[in-house]
């Protein structure tokens, strides 16, 4: 079956590719694992100069990139140019700290000299998703190119003019042929790649089943992994929050990228004092975005990704609505060409309902009523996922105190949940291990070395 470009805007196929098969994937991983090879003898400051490079290239193809990325998968052609910057600044912050996070480690031991000499791993196997087709593949290349790896990514089958852009600009900036690849491969494949001997590591973003499969894989055939997976955040809002930034914030953090992400707000846990003025405010600003075509700069809200994803976050919706859940505004798709859903609120919902305990990925904000503080907590632990949460309050003092119970991979007390590459991104339970960005990130492909001199 063919990588297929479809617009989901308008449902009008733009390209299909060919995929390769079982035979050149292995040559592609051998090509790939020759490369890093002779990759991981670079300096620092050859590797710095092309991800500098890249992140040039980047900002001056801006515009070009952002529009393959809308026209694949649907996102506002705003938003996918803020993707793209995105890009372009963890290639500069790798290019200038990845030397310093490589740098050994002294330590003090019985011996005359003793340190931790960090070391590439090899062949990354780099399974990503389509919601964020660049900033997820450069989020995991950057770090992992800088620190002498190569990477093979096998990109989602749905957006295979992104995945090749990628590697056409790697190629361009300098990077040597292989280091960075583009396998086009189909799924079934994947089992493949993770079993060959020139793969050494596995790094994926996607679904929970997704993950529990490719740990499984790597765990067996003994490859270290990281898994980056769904998400439900909990988005606690107290009786002191200042009220007009919280709900701006909410509306940006549950409607980006139509509600396609991670790390989006799922659940909105508000108390008694707070929560009618919440859903009000909240209501007139969903009910104000505008919903269109993703190319008109306008555009607040475009199409869902795929007719199937639009599909199964209605079912969800309906079933939370006939277990007792109340549709405040939109909770239906639109008619005619394109995926496209309305912005939409559900009020009352509760932990049994489909939109209280599984991950909601489309534009619907789930409202949950606290009854005070301490339920307020328990409400945002009552979930098999951890990626990120956050809490709004005028008492920064006390929203940190309840920051540490909060079982996730990361706190932002008021302001939206985001990755940053400064700052370690992952999360915890069904959320997935290990760790991206940051110098966490890229010491998770590398060999901890261990060196005693006498």
């Amino acid at each position: 079956m063919p990588y297929a470009s479809l617009n989901p805007a308008t449902n009008q196929l733009i390209q299909t590719y060919a995929s390769r098969d079982a035979r050149r994937l292995e040559l592609a991983l051998e090509q790939a694992h020759g490369a890093q090879q002779a990759w991981a003898q670079t300096s620092f400051a050859r590797r710095a100069e092309v991800l500098r490079k890249a992140a040039q290239q980047l900002l001056a193809q801006r515009d070009h990139y952002a529009t393959l990325i809308t026209l694949e998968m649907g996102k506002p052609l705003r938003e996918a140019r803020a993707e793209v910057e995105k890009c372009a600044t963890a290639c500069d912050y790798y290019a200038q700290h990845g030397e310093e996070f490589m740098r050994a480690d002294p330590v003090k031991s019985d011996a005359g000299k003793s340190y931790v000499a960090h070391q590439p791993l090899g062949v990354v196997l780099a399974i990503m998703p389509w919601n964020f087709p660049f900033w997820q593949v450069f989020r995991a290349a950057a770090p992992a190119l800088m620190a002498g790896n190569a990477l093979a990514l096998k990109h989602a089958p749905n957006v295979p003019q992104c995945a090749l852009a990628i590697e056409s600009l790697w190629r361009d900036c300098g990077l040597p042929e292989g280091v960075f690849t583009n396998l086009m491969i189909e799924v079934e494949l994947a089992a493949d790649a993770i079993a060959s001997p020139h793969v050494h590591a596995v790094t994926l973003t996607g679904s929970e089943a997704a993950g529990r499969k490719v740990a499984a894989l790597a765990g067996q055939h003994l490859k270290k992994c990281v898994l980056e997976l769904g998400g439900s955040d909990p988005f606690i809002v107290l009786h002191d929050a200042d009220m007009e930034h919280t709900v701006d914030m909410a509306v940006a953090s549950r409607f980006l990228n139509c509600g396609q992400s991670c790390i989006a707000a799922k659940r909105f846990i508000v108390v008694p004092q707070i929560g009618d003025e919440f859903l009000r405010q909240l209501k007139i600003k969903v009910e104000a975005l505008k919903l269109g075509d993703p190319m008109d700069e306008a555009t607040q809200i475009g199409p869902m990704a795929r007719a199937d994803l639009r599909d199964g976050l209605h079912r969800q919706i309906s079933d939370s609505i006939a277990q007792g859940a109340q549709a405040v505004t939109g909770c239906k798709p639109l008619g005619g060409a394109g995926f496209f859903y309305q912005p939409s609120i559900l009020d009352r919902v509760t932990a049994g309902m489909c939109a209280g305990h599984e991950e909601l990925f489309g534009p619907v904000a789930a409202i949950i009523r606290a009854a005070d503080e301490d339920d307020a907590l328990r409400l945002a632990n009552e979930t098999r996922f951890g990626l990120g949460a956050s809490i709004w309050s005028s008492d920064t003092a006390r929203a940190e105190r309840l920051a540490t119970q909060i079982q996730a991979g990361c706190t932002f007390i008021n302001g939206m949940v985001k990755s940053d590459p400064r700052l370690p991104f992952g999360g915890v339970k069904a959320s997935g291990y290990g760790r991206e960005l940051s110098r966490l990130g890229m010491h998770e492909f590398v060999n901890a070395k261990t060196v005693w001199i006498r």
